[in-house]
């Protein structure tokens, strides 16, 4: 059974964990998985899925969520970005998933919507749908187009407040760091009173670049393994505006680094934050827009906001790592997973 970081005895930072350690400490937030790993022939082998991040159990097109994105590097092929950073908000589930498999997931969306709100399309607008992805073709056959409509709509509809980490959903094919990857989530408590939550779904680096760990040279050649990339999901309850939650998506980057990461040029480093405190209507009787006090940005609790987010997203990437279980996948290759006994160097507290 694999464990999770604190489990094993370690923690990062100083700030509390919130109940689950997970993205959905965060109230209202859900997150499903539909694995795939499939043998169909000896050279499609197929090791991948998807990944829904639910901002709120409710109606996300009518009760939108103040949002924003930060691309530390843009070698990424995400959809529904331009609009997030242009009005500020989150209209549909976060779906995440393999490289090619964008265009699917996007559409199972999008249809899992329309029978969800049939004003979209008809008497309002169109529907801005999220999409993050990593590369999974080192253990997944990518070119057998695995992932179907169907799965995004399941992933959607089995989200729930207990998830599962490591080597599922969307982080089922991954590598990080030279070792097994996959999908990793903690959370913070800022202030005592708001919780950040962090999910990455991992796949970048090579292992001389892990801190921390004890130095294993791999048993295959790392150059096959594709240079990147990582998507961070960034939740809180802070009432924070869309620039303000910029702010903190940023704040991830650094958690990132914390790790080791070079962020290489083909990888694709992706932030998307949002808040829960306050939903934006699609339907409105007045023009304005009522928000509730927003953090100062010269608070105090400013600072433990950026904290929070900055120490759940390295140890989201540790979860990654540590919760994701060995997978052979495509050509023989094999996703080895991090031997507990590389941790003994690791030292947070007081470095």
């Amino acid at each position: 059974m694999r464990q999770k970081l604190r489990d094993l005895g370690f923690s990062i930072g100083t700030l509390p964990t919130g109940k689950r350690n997970q993205i959905t400490d965060v109230s209202g937030v859900r997150v499903g998985h539909v694995t795939i790993r499939e043998e169909r022939d000896e050279r499609t082998v197929v090791r991948t899925g998807v990944t829904a991040v639910l901002p709120h159990g409710g109606n996300w097109f009518l009760e939108k969520v103040p949002a924003a994105c930060f691309v530390l590097n843009g070698f990424g092929k995400t959809a529904g970005l331009v609009q997030v950073e242009e009005l500020g908000t989150i209209e549909s589930p976060i779906m995440l998933t393999n490289t090619f498999s964008v265009g699917a997931v996007w559409q199972g969306t999008l249809e899992y919507m329309l029978a969800m709100t049939p004003e979209i399309g008809d008497t309002t607008g169109s529907a801005n749908i999220v999409v993050g992805e990593c590369n999974d073709s080192y253990l997944n056959a990518a070119r057998a187009l695995a992932v179907t409509k169907a799965h995004a709509k399941q992933a959607i509809a089995e989200a729930r407040v207990d998830m599962e980490e490591g080597a599922v959903g969307a982080g089922t094919g991954m590598m990080c760091f030279g070792w097994k990857g996959g999908v990793g989530s903690s959370s913070r408590i800022a202030g005592g009173m708001y919780t950040v939550g962090a999910l990455v779904v991992s796949n970048f680096g090579r292992r001389e670049e892990l801190r921390f760990v004890s130095y294993v040279p791999p048993s295959f050649d790392e150059r096959d393994v594709p240079p990147g990339s990582i998507m961070m999901i960034v939740a809180t309850d802070a009432p924070l505006d869309a620039r303000q939650l910029k702010r903190l998506a940023k704040r991830a980057a650094m958690g990132l680094a914390r790790t080791g990461s070079h962020v290489h040029h083909g990888s694709g480093d992706i932030v998307i934050a949002f808040s829960t405190a306050y939903t934006i209507p699609f339907v409105a009787d007045s023009g304005h827009q009522a928000l509730p006090p927003l953090v100062r940005d010269d608070a105090p609790l400013m600072n433990e906001l950026f904290q929070a987010a900055v120490e759940a997203t390295e140890e989201a990437i540790w979860n990654s790592l540590t919760m994701a279980e060995t997978t052979t996948g495509r050509n023989g290759r094999v996703g080895e997973t991090i031997p507990y006994s590389l941790l003994q160097r690791m030292k947070w507290a007081g470095e």
